[in-house]
């Protein structure tokens, strides 16, 4: 029964409208932005790597990103393009590409308004995201709506996508890859994620700069290397995507087939839930970058959703449509292991344990520190501990919670994070289009200045 009601509200909320509110966001900031996610798009990069990291903030921008990107890089990228593929047809994977194109314009606006509005803690740290860009941007009488993503923030990370759907996702995979106990596996990561989460931000950041990058270049090597083998079939697979994106997918095999519209929406909705993009979590961890230009780590944050989407979803759903395991009759993780199987044989299993577990688990450590800025925000920073360890507790029973109830409860949540938060991007666009602007005409001097100062020194020698 409360599942039936779950599923109901999950419709309601995560309907057509939401989805056109979240992509109809990024188009508007695409536009007023000048398409600077493809404009910009190779000095975001460069920045990942090379961003000077002078000004306030707790963590350098590479940190934040990782942070971001533990939460992001999750099962979305394995269970959930699974499912809207098996959903959808091959064609959900060109819809998520489009959301993710618009989507970085949002992800970008997001980090500049994070840092453009972050203040300092009783405790002396950054404390930052939509709340504060909320109250601080669109003015005071907008505090309730502030209130509501920090409530929302709060329950996604304790009830939905930062603890119950990763332990399940992590204990049910290594119990099949490995055949180790439920129980064993929830106590041993139970106990990694305390103390990691309580050692605070630095610990996490920490954490997540190191196994982000390895566990990200660790599956795209597998996947490269899968579509190597397989090349043959790569082109066939590009041409499924971009003709079933315009006309849906006839039913093959144990694929029940797909219209139009429903392949818009399996790609579109997974998409977003993937790169979170819109939703708010990012900005959270962005606003603590050190940084002095908003913008600059707009377009750090931005790079979020190209890794995340454009790469590493687009790397599982080729594998997935290359193998041709999605007209059969699995779905989820065990759709992508079959694909695995189909050229690593007996290792996919351990292939897929490794990746899931890995993906589950920086999701995790992001996630808890997603809701401890909002807990902050709402409850301060005495009673931080209070809630560090209601978020072990509730991580330590995920195992004894019902699954399918855990994920409509996760969804439900995080779509109702994205509300207040498109409001105030729609509502401080005309913000992020100042400090985008300003950010680029302070690197025009700079860049005039050292052509000149280069052309000075030629001219004495």
């Amino acid at each position: 029964m409360l599942v039936d009601v779950l599923n109901q509200i999950d419709s309601i909320v995560w309907g057509p409208w939401l989805l056109i509110l979240l992509v109809g966001t990024g188009v508007f900031l695409s536009c007023r932005l000048g398409f600077l996610q493809v404009m910009k798009l190779p000095r975001a990069l460069k920045l990942i790597f090379f961003a000077r990291n002078k000004g306030d903030g707790d963590i350098d921008s590479f940190k934040a990103l990782c942070t971001a990107l533990a939460a992001t890089v999750g099962t979305g990228n394995i269970v959930g393009v699974a499912t809207a593929i098996k959903l959808g047809g091959p064609g959900a994977l060109f819809w998520m590409w489009l959301a993710a194109f618009f989507g970085m314009a949002t992800k970008f606006s997001e980090g500049c308004l994070a840092v453009k509005f972050r203040q300092v803690d009783d405790q002396g740290n950054i404390a930052g995201g939509p709340m504060y860009y909320i109250e601080m941007g669109l003015g005071k009488k907008w505090k309730p709506l502030a209130i509501a993503f920090a409530l929302f923030g709060i329950m996604t990370a304790m009830l939905g996508s930062g603890t119950t759907t990763q332990m399940n996702a992590i204990v049910s995979s290594v119990n099949a890859g490995f055949g180790v106990s439920t129980y064993i596996t929830c106590a041993i990561v139970t106990i990694l994620v305390a103390i990691i989460t309580f050692g605070g931000l630095q610990s996490i950041s920490k954490t997540a700069s190191k196994i982000v990058p390895a566990m990200a270049v660790i599956y795209f090597i597998i996947t490269v290397i899968f579509l190597i083998m397989n090349a043959s079939e790569v082109p066939h697979a590009v041409s499924q995507v971009i003709t079933g994106a315009f006309n849906g997918t006839a039913a093959a095999g144990g694929f029940a087939g797909a219209g139009l519209m429903l392949t818009i929406r399996s790609g579109i909705a997974r998409g977003l839930y993937s790169n979170e993009s819109g939703l708010g979590s990012a900005p959270i961890v962005a606003a603590a970058a050190k940084t002095k230009w908003p913008a600059e780590q707009g377009l750090i944050s931005m790079t979020g959703t190209f890794i995340d989407t454009i790469i590493i979803c687009t790397l599982t759903g080729l594998t997935i449509i290359v193998s041709g395991v999605w007209t059969g009759t699995t779905n989820g993780a065990e759709m992508t292991q079959s694909a695995f199987a189909t050229t690593y044989g007996s290792l996919a299993p351990f292939i897929l344990t490794i990746s899931l577990t890995l993906f589950a688990f920086t999701t995790i450590i992001g996630w808890n520190y997603y809701g401890e800025r909002c807990w902050e925000y709402l409850f301060g920073t005495k009673t931080i501990k209070l809630y560090r360890i209601g978020y072990i507790a509730i991580l330590a029973s995920a195992v004894f919670l019902k699954l399918e109830a855990i994920w409509s409860l996760a969804d439900i949540v995080n779509g109702l994070m994205a509300i207040p938060n498109l409001i105030a991007l729609l509502g401080l666009s005309g913000v992020i289009t100042a400090e985008t602007k300003k950010y680029f005409n302070h690197l025009a001097i700079r860049d005039a200045k050292l052509k000149a100062y280069k052309a000075r020194r030629i001219g004495k020698k």
